[in-house]
């Protein structure tokens, strides 16, 4: 079965041609980074005027490097929540008049169930039940896979999401979006321990987490160090930083694995790059006697691929939307 994917929820307008959840026949991201780099971080105004203008010649291209036409392709899976809700309404619309014109099955499809997928187009042989750690720039949870399409939620953020909280810190230190992505770089080359950074739980919750008090102690250290007048080792502060945020999510992880009985333990979203979380767990794994597994880093950000995989899985599921499917902002992944 061959699923037409389309992307839209935040700022890169995607489509893939994706076989039986596994096989990716093609895949094509137009990114909008440079332009939302000219003001630190994603205008949901201008990402959503992208998206209308990359969403034809993305989807045609798709169809163009797999060698395929419509009549070729199954159903159409469509990115719907959640999301930023002008972005999604892009990909939501058009795929709606796709699939009103040529009559291909519409299936609705979550971002997060999504970002899980991407697995298992990276390991072929992953098949849930498993426990996933969702980490990106507008979520952190813990979930308990239990199906394709049964999903239960265990753990997540209070506050901050892990990504957010990466990009907050690195903007403090002046770097340029996506700050995540260049604070890890720098962190490479600095020191984990040469500042004592909190580590904050969450009373009666021991999966749930909370970036907020950790993120505002790493702005204000900066801050009050720049109006002394100290100048701090960069490469000090964003190593401390993301070993903080690594040890917190890892901490919980294993915690969850251990209480549930889980036995295969998964990586996904945009912050599954990050050097040092894919490292630690691997190490942590490794000693504990659980199978881990990971996405590629290409398919760690937003991507239609990802949703042909889960699309599939959903469109078997009997998961099909009528004429009147909405986008929405937020939606549980349950």
């Amino acid at each position: 079965m061959k699923i037409l994917a389309i992307e839209s929820s935040c700022d890169e307008t995607a489509a893939a041609i994706v076989e039986d959840g596994r096989n990716v026949i093609s895949s094509v991201v137009a990114s909008q980074v440079e332009e939302h780099k000219l003001y630190g971080g994603v205008v949901p105004e201008i990402a959503s005027r992208r998206h209308a203008e990359s969403i034809v010649p993305v989807v045609r291209k798709s169809l163009d490097d797999a060698g395929l036409t419509l009549s070729d392709i199954d159903a159409i899976a469509v990115t719907h929540a959640p999301g930023l809700i002008g972005a999604l309404l892009v990909g939501v619309n058009f795929a709606k008049g796709l699939s009103l014109s040529t009559g291909l099955p519409l299936v609705p499809t979550h971002h997060l169930r999504s970002h899980i997928a991407s697995n298992y187009i990276s390991n072929p042989e992953l098949k849930p039940p498993f426990l996933c750690l969702v980490v990106s720039g507008g979520h952190s949870h813990i979930v308990m896979v239990e199906d394709y399409t049964k999903m239960k939620i265990i753990g997540r953020t209070r506050d901050d999401a892990a990504g957010e909280a990466f990009d907050k810190a690195a903007r403090t230190m002046g770097m340029p979006y996506p700050g995540g992505i260049e604070l890890d770089k720098a962190a490479e080359n600095g020191d984990p321990l040469a500042f004592k950074l909190p580590r904050p739980v969450v009373n009666d919750a021991p999966y749930d987490f909370s970036f907020s008090g950790l993120k505002t102690a790493v702005i204000n250290l900066i801050h009050n160090s720049s109006q002394k007048g100290i100048k701090l080792n960069k490469a000090d502060v964003c190593a401390s930083f993301r070993y903080a945020v690594v040890d917190c999510l890892t901490k919980n992880f294993l915690r969850a694995a251990q209480d549930f009985g889980a036995e295969k333990l998964v990586i996904a979203g945009g912050v599954s790059a990050n050097s040092l979380l894919r490292s630690t767990l691997s190490e942590e794994c490794k000693k504990r006697g659980y199978k881990f597994f990971m996405p590629q880093k290409s398919l760690c950000g937003d991507n239609a691929a990802m949703v042909g995989s889960q699309g599939y899985y959903e469109f078997i599921s009997g998961n099909i939307a009528d004429r009147d499917l909405n986008a929405y902002a937020t939606l549980s992944i349950e």
